[in-house]
């Protein structure tokens, strides 16, 4: 089954723009270690938050992936950038009118 990871990030006050640079580069790791999808949008509504929604091959793909040099990397460069506020949710996808 596939996993998907659904979330937002607040950001501090003008910050929003450099963490959305940040997530968007590109990364061939991650498709190689099972990310299928990994959009990353704002919303002129919420203008100190990030969305990002994420699926995976699996649960284990997406946790593996947090291993990456590079992803720590990325991960330290944002923390800087956020303001604390974060959630979202975790689920298994059970399918989709889109494919088989």
């Amino acid at each position: 089954m596939t996993f998907a990871n659904i979330g937002h990030l607040g950001t501090k006050p003008g910050a929003r723009d450099e963490l959305v640079a940040l997530l968007t580069r590109p990364s061939a790791e991650l498709s190689e270690i099972g990310c299928l999808l990994y959009e990353v949008g704002v919303s002129d509504e919420q203008p100190d938050t990030v969305f990002v929604a994420e699926l995976w091959t699996t649960a284990e793909a997406h946790q593996a992936s947090l291993q990456l040099p590079s992803v720590r990397a990325a991960i330290a460069q944002a923390m800087p950038l956020l303001s604390g506020e974060m959630g979202g949710t975790r689920f298994e996808v059970v399918g989709s009118p889109l494919r088989s």
